[in-house]
């Protein structure tokens, strides 16, 4: 591979920082969470949303409890201007939800912009040009100087608009976009001049957003590049620091977390990290990452497979079955030492369920997002006793006993091997029925246990063996060693190794003539005597 074309990042770009802070730093409270789903995720469908769609994503993205959310590029598209004044016409913008539009530095597009959001309450205008070398030497045309007058003249054009504007409370947002290819001098030089340009003040901060637009390094350079600027800019108490990063290099969720500790205040980002090429930063993994810590996120995936279904419809995208958290197999396990620990983990945590949770192999309870634990634990050719006993136990009530989990998952993985798929909680049952609770050539077609006297018990009833049917009794310290003593006298020496019991079948394990050991099960009113019979059948055979 062609690998000398290529350079490092560090041969074209100096990021002056050296006592960084951002490695010991911690993320105590979540940032502002902003969804571009409406426009940057938008842009990258196929087929982009109807305003039926945005605005059951809006409403989604409401439910949720996202508070800064971007809805669209007005001057795009028409589409994207409509659904604009959808939500204004509608009244559909809840008073503590802040709508964000995009535009591009022109003023021609800026007033398509202010057009699309008169009559909203408040709103954030959102500016934005390309600022790198190779998108200003090679796309732009224009030096660094240039591109600061076009800047500033949008930026005046966007604050005279905003002082016409009177029903709207406007904020800006400006966006140095390849903000991590471009010079930081360069870059706080536009942003500190803008502060000023639009006298940004506490109470009305401007928003700087620094975009990762194409990953280009790994997520400590990033982090470097946030914290200069951090450090850096003027009127730092009247700037929210936001950042935007993409996913080029399959790390956009450790950018995105490394710039927060390096003094970024808000993120965008799309639910699920939709976005064009390998997506956006995913807001739904940043959010539950932050939750697993033990922060709160400040939005509710409460239920997860909802939101989801929701985001997969207005994609019309699949969210993938391993994404974090959200994917349909995430908790899932499959093999047997994970499934071992993990039933082990919940057993646990029924009798100590006011500790902190910790169950292997599931760093959040899934109950917290809506799943039940019936997807916990999945069977096929991998897994082992533990995940067969658990979905018995939890599906049916029956409760193996712990070495009888070996010689049934023997028989389970031997199914599961012959046909090279899953085995569901329905067809366990159905082969356990099948292994334990099926005739076999002893019967019994009646019998009766009573107590002669205390501490003496007898058993009489009729037998079936080899096609013979005939009486037998037989006495005992108890029924079931009384019924043992009757098989005795129809000719099988039985010799009851190990048994149990539970509120829905009986387990025995069973020693036949000296020889073979074999487990048996029963169910119903005469439950512990058809484990024996189930047992010295399988024995026999």
């Amino acid at each position: 591979m062609p690998f000398h074309r290529y350079r490092p990042f560090e041969d074209r770009v100096n990021v002056p920082v050296s006592d960084r802070s951002w490695p010991s730093a911690r993320i105590e409270h979540a940032p502002l969470w902003v969804p571009v789903d409406l426009r940057d995720g938008n842009q990258a469908l196929a087929e982009p949303m109807d305003t039926a769609r945005k605005s059951r994503f809006f409403d989604l993205l409401v439910r949720t409890g996202f508070k800064e959310i971007e809805v669209g590029y007005p001057s795009a598209s028409r589409t994207d201007f409509d659904f604009v004044r959808h939500l204004v016409s509608g009244g559909a913008v809840p008073h503590d939800v802040t709508p964000v539009v995009f535009t591009p530095a022109r003023t021609d597009l800026i007033d398509r912009t202010f057009d699309s959001i008169a009559g909203l309450p408040r709103a954030v205008v959102h500016l934005y040009i390309a600022t790198s070398p190779v998108w200003r030497d090679v796309v732009l045309g224009r030096d660094r100087r240039e591109v600061w007058r076009t800047v500033r003249e949008a930026a005046e054009h966007m604050a005279r608009r905003a002082e016409a504007l009177k029903s709207t409370g406007v904020r800006f947002q400006f966006s140095p976009e390849t903000f991590n290819l471009t010079e930081p001098d360069f870059v706080l030089e536009l942003c500190d001049g803008l502060t000023e340009l639009w006298d940004a003040s506490p109470d009305r901060p401007v928003t700087h957003n620094l975009p990762a637009t194409v990953e280009i390094a790994t997520p400590n350079v990033y982090a470097d590049q946030i914290e200069y600027v951090h450090r850096h800019l003027s009127r730092r108490d009247s700037v929210i620091l936001s950042v935007h990063p993409h996913n080029d290099r399959g790390t956009g969720v450790a950018c995105a977390e490394l710039a927060v500790l390096a003094g970024a205040q808000r993120v965008e980002g799309c639910l699920f990290g939709n976005g064009e090429r390998t997506g956006n930063v995913d807001l739904v993994t940043l959010a539950m990452n932050l939750y697993a810590q033990g922060v709160d996120p400040m939005v509710d995936f409460g239920d997860i497979d909802a939101v989801r279904e929701t985001v997969e419809h207005c994609n019309r995208l699949p969210v993938h079955p391993r994404h974090p958290y959200a994917g349909e197999l995430v908790h899932t396990a499959f093999s047997g030492t994970h499934q071992d620990a993990i039933s082990k983990g919940l057993a646990h945590r029924v009798g100590h369920p006011d500790e902190p949770w910790q169950v292997p192999y599931l760093p959040i309870d899934p109950a917290d997002i809506g799943r039940t634990y019936e997807a916990v634990i999945r069977v096929n050719s991998q897994s082992g006793k533990g995940g067969t006993a658990y979905l018995l136990r939890t599906h049916h009530g029956i409760d193996l006993p712990e070495r009888m989990r070996a010689d049934f998952s023997r028989v389970v993985q031997e199914a599961t091997d012959t046909s090279g798929r899953e085995m569901s909680p329905k067809e366990l049952y159905e082969l356990f029925r099948a292994t334990y609770l099926m005739e076999g050539e002893v019967r019994l077609h009646d019998g009766t246990a009573y107590e002669e006297v205390p501490g003496v018990h007898r058993f009489v009833g009729t037998l079936e063996c080899d096609e013979r049917v005939g009486d037998h009794e037989g006495t005992g310290t108890s029924p079931l060693s009384a019924f043992v003593d009757a098989l005795a006298g129809a000719g099988y020496a039985v010799e009851v190794v190990d048994f149990a019991e539970d509120g829905t079948a009986a387990y025995a394990e069973c020693r036949v003539n000296g020889r073979t050991t074999a487990w048996g099960a029963g169910v119903g009113p005469a439950a512990a005597v058809q484990a024996v019979l189930s047992a010295l059948n399988r024995a026999m055979r």
